[in-house]
């Protein structure tokens, strides 16, 4: 792994900060198409670079290649992490001017739910870009609904296996995290069928079914985790490279997301900031990352921490 000029908080510096990680390698996996792609992995790798933009925005690159995960920039003010929480009413907001001082390209936009911190900037990257967008039936409701052009959307449910030219897609189905003494998360709920109205606060972005993805780029492969939750039955066993892991969700959940997978190399943390925060100021964290690397560590694990608007590569 190799340090972008602009910069990575690893190892111990993280580990002073908090820090996230799993980790791990090789062995065979369970799927034909998974057992091709790690085949291709040793033989065929190419750097790829990782750039975050807070939350679970990524821009992954390996040559002409990029695809981005849940593009949200905007940012605007929730409270989300405040003692009193986000208000529902909060009008939804996205902002051309602000996107386009980071998004120039995309062939690929992963949708993994449709919350107000994952949703709101797509249609905008996708028109811009012109990129495919993955998703599933409420997620791209939402997103139709928020005007983005149909004819990039495709659906996904989980299963599917999509070449792209320069990487692979394969979708995963997955689970939102929860919390509390009664396990909930905000803002539940799906919209199958008829395109609904247009979303206009954070509430109408209901979570809509939350999805994992493996890409293949590289030879690398990257399990892209949204939130800490995650389907043990979808992901038991599965190898990868690396994880973009997210802190939170019930007690536990990392550990058990570490045992479920087989050994994987690297961890990135991710969903780990205020987002109410600016953007180009360096990361807050909201409080998960401690318990993250904890998981990390006890698993013997690499872990990375990527700041606001740096980049590692691989």
């Amino acid at each position: 792994m190799t340090v972008s000029r602009r910069g990575v908080l690893m190892g111990a510096t993280a580990a002073a900060i908090g820090g996230a990680g799993v980790v791990g390698v090789r062995g065979a996996g369970q799927a034909t198409a998974q057992q091709a792609e790690a085949q291709q992995a040793g033989a065929e790798r190419e750097p790829v670079e990782f750039t975050w933009w807070g939350n679970h925005a990524w821009q992954i690159r390996c040559g002409k290649s990029v695809v981005l995960t849940d593009p949200w920039l905007t940012r605007f003010h929730t409270g989300t992490y405040s003692a009193e929480g986000a208000d529902p009413a909060t009008r939804i907001v996205s902002k051309p001017a602000v996107i386009d001082r980071y998004v120039t390209t995309a062939d690929a936009i992963l949708v993994h739910h449709a919350h107000y911190d994952h949703l709101p900037d797509v249609p905008y990257i996708a028109r811009k870009t012109k990129a495919t967008v993955l998703g599933n039936e409420t997620h791209l409701n939402l997103l139709r609904a928020l005007r983005a052009p149909s004819d990039q959307l495709s659906q996904v449910t989980g299963g599917e296996y999509l070449p792209f030219e320069g990487f692979t897609v394969e979708v995963y189905k997955s689970l939102h995290s929860c919390g509390g003494k009664r396990h909930q998360f905000a803002y539940p709920g799906t919209r199958p069928g008829a395109v609904p109205p247009k979303p206009r606060t954070i509430a109408d972005l209901v979570e809509g079914g939350t999805l994992a993805y493996v890409l293949t780029i590289g030879g690398l492969r990257i399990l892209s985790l949204s939130t800490a939750g995650f389907d043990p039955g979808a992901l038991r066993d599965l190898q990868v490279d690396v994880v973009l892991a997210a802190p939170g969700g019930e007690p536990g959940v990392t550990d058990r997301l570490l045992a479920t997978l087989k050994p994987v190399k690297t961890v990135i943390a991710t969903h780990w900031d205020d987002f109410d925060q600016p953007l180009d100021k360096p990361a807050v964290d909201w409080g998960g990352l401690t318990k993250l690397r904890a998981s990390a560590t006890a698993a013997g694990s690499e872990f990375v921490v990527v700041d606001h608007l740096k980049s590692v590569t691989f």
